[in-house]
């Protein structure tokens, strides 16, 4: 398989069960929460969890992972308290995926609950300046995840994404993540085969494809540039199976990390039917 592909796993248990579930799936790239991603904190990894995490993906076909943070952590949150709070938690985010060798710790990078835009962006660079500074030497990196904007959500413009780069002190340590879904409620046509290739060369010109280190396989069950984020399985959203033959079939995106978000159940029968249809539209 020339391409990277996965789902966000399930952790059962202690995170190496993340391993064993993406495995047991054939999957080659997956996305984890390395704690319950409705909480600010939780107790340290044991060790035990953290060595059998290494061993199994040294040993599985699990080429990348990546982690996701929790969905309270608001980097710009207006309120001290919870941006406090939020810069402590990320901070705990970067440790723990230093500690599995982790290599992207993806997230939303804010919303500025009325403060401005620019503010927001201001604030989101500061915190991770903070949890940088706090984290020197450290080899994970911190990856910015492109929003659909909906809300005071910041991060629905490839210039604000660059924004925060440019105000990030250790800019080697900044990556970036596409998600499907996000970027087309934002208004960028990925369906259509001529505005596909703008848009990528839009994110080539603004940001640099180089940065682009995961894509979020999404279909959207909301329109072009609606601005509200709601996934749908690959070829039933708006999106259509159009726009993810473009992906599929785009050289440039080959070696990009490709994991779906889309929804599931236990089994996680309905990743692997997403990846079939994936797959199936690779040109020979």
């Amino acid at each position: 398989m020339k391409h990277l592909l996965g789902a966000h796993v399930f952790v059962n248990g202690g995170v190496d069960s993340a391993i064993d579930g993406g495995e047991s799936l054939g999957f080659t790239a997956i996305q984890l929460f390395t704690k319950n991603n409705n909480r600010w904190f939780q107790k340290d990894l044991p060790e035990k969890e953290i060595i059998a995490f290494k061993e199994k993906q040294s040993k599985s076909n699990i080429k990348v992972v990546v982690s996701h943070d929790s969905y309270l952590i608001n980097l710009c949150a207006k309120d001290q308290e919870n941006l406090e709070k939020s810069r402590k938690s990320f901070l705990d985010e970067l440790n723990r995926c230093e500690q599995l060798e982790i290599p992207f710790l993806n997230f939303h990078p804010g919303s500025h609950g009325g403060q401005g835009e620019e503010e927001g962006l201001k604030i989101i660079a500061e915190s991770l300046n903070i949890a940088h500074e706090q984290t020197k030497g450290y080899k994970v990196l911190s990856m910015l995840e492109a929003t659909a904007g909906q809300g005071n959500a910041l991060g629905y413009r490839f210039e604000q994404l660059k924004k925060i780069i440019d105000m990030v002190d250790e800019k080697e340590r900044m990556c970036v993540c596409i998600d499907t879904a996000h970027i087309w409620a934002a208004g960028y046509n990925i369906k259509d085969a001529k505005e596909y290739k703008k848009v990528i060369k839009e994110f080539d010109e603004i940001i640099g494809l180089d940065l682009l280190k995961c894509l979020h396989m999404n279909d959207s069950k909301k329109d072009l540039g609606s601005r509200v984020d709601r996934h749908d399985h690959i070829g039933k959203g708006f999106i259509g199976i159009e726009g993810f033959t473009n992906i599929m079939n785009d050289k440039k995106l080959e070696k990009v990390p490709k994991i779906l978000e889309t929804p599931k159940g236990k089994d996680q029968k309905e990743d692997l039917e997403n990846i079939a249809v994936l797959l199936g539209l690779v040109k020979k």
